[in-house]
């Protein structure tokens, strides 16, 4: 048995499913946890078990509705640290707040700095995520943070898109994700592009160009997240005009917010894939483009190396 005690896992109600299928991995059940809300709103938490000299990972992307799940897993670690619990991993898939990362204007938060600091006054002692929106916010923890990359799921789909390597081109959609899209253009063998935007003067739309050859490929345009899917749309409309075979996005987070289902339903892609790291919403799941791959076996293998104390820089693909 590991010093850290028995392992246990715990889910709040962000993405129960995603904890389930961890579990199944694991060979493990879920602890059982109460999550409810008083009438007033305020968020009512009772671990089931007892978790004393444990080590619990808590399962729960802090996605839509964000505030609320980010409370109710602040509430749950307090729980989890009152109940004497030795070590204390918050799984994140998702990390909410991670785009505001910086001040960008004067008189803003760094709401991405705020939230580290609730969840590390919560009571957390580890945390394991993956693909942060920017990866210096690790270094808003004083705690290990294990950043895992969806690139093993992602990669295996992509790979099955075609038989040829030159037939497939992974295409950033814009300047600031072009180390992500060289690695993994870097591990399939195939070719880099880029979509450059630039705004010519205020209040008119943006001029898109391709950097690098598209024409007659199959073309994989790489983000983290999609949210509204504008910029994405935007990439697969220019890329088809400049000769792309075939348009595809891939992304690790489903967010999808606002009319983010009824473009890509309506733009040139021909599939997206996202991971499940946020369950896909009803209207989401109804678009025959969309599917999402199960990140839950990568994090029952985090989970698994971080309980037993073995390396987990080996799922660092």
């Amino acid at each position: 048995m590991a010093s850290h005690g028995e392992l246990k896992i715990l889910t709040g109600t962000a993405n129960p499913a995603l904890a389930k299928a961890i579990c199944d991995h694991l060979g493990c059940l879920l602890t059982p946890c109460l999550v409810e809300t008083f009438s007033d709103g305020e968020i009512r938490v009772e671990i089931g078990d007892n978790v004393r000299g444990d080590d619990v990972f808590v399962v729960q992307p802090t996605c839509a509705p964000v505030n609320y799940n980010l409370m109710e897993l602040c509430l749950m670690l307090d729980a989890l640290k009152r109940a004497s619990a030795k070590r204390v991993t918050a799984v994140i898939p998702y990390y909410g707040y991670a785009r505001q990362d910086r001040k960008v204007v004067p008189r803003a938060p760094i709401s991405a700095k705020l939230v580290a600091d609730f969840l590390t006054v919560a009571g957390v002692h580890r945390l394991l995520t993956i693909d942060l929106h920017a990866g210096q916010i690790q270094g808003f923890f004083n705690i290990p943070v294990d950043n895992l990359f969806a690139a093993p799921v992602l990669l295996k789909n992509i790979r099955e898109l075609t038989d040829n390597p030159d037939d497939l081109v992974i295409v950033s959609p814009d300047a600031g994700g072009t180390e992500r899209a060289r690695a993994y253009a870097k591990r399939l063998c195939a070719s880099l592009a880029i979509v450059d935007k630039r705004r010519l003067c205020p209040n008119q739309a943006e001029a898109m160009n391709v950097i690098g050859d598209v024409q007659n490929m199959v073309a994989v345009v790489l983000d983290d997240m999609i949210d509204t899917a504008g910029t994405m749309v935007q990439a697969a409309k220019v890329l088809m005009d400049k000769g792309a075979r075939q348009v595809i996005a891939c992304a690790s987070h489903g967010v999808l917010s606002g009319p983010a289902v009824e473009r890509l339903q309506s733009s040139a892609f021909s599939q997206i894939f996202v991971t499940d790291t946020i369950p896909l919403k009803q209207k989401a799941q109804g678009c025959p483009k969309i599917s999402a791959l199960s990140v839950a076996s990568l994090l029952a293998k985090a989970i698994h190396n971080i309980h037993t104390e073995s390396s987990v820089s080996v799922l660092f693909v």
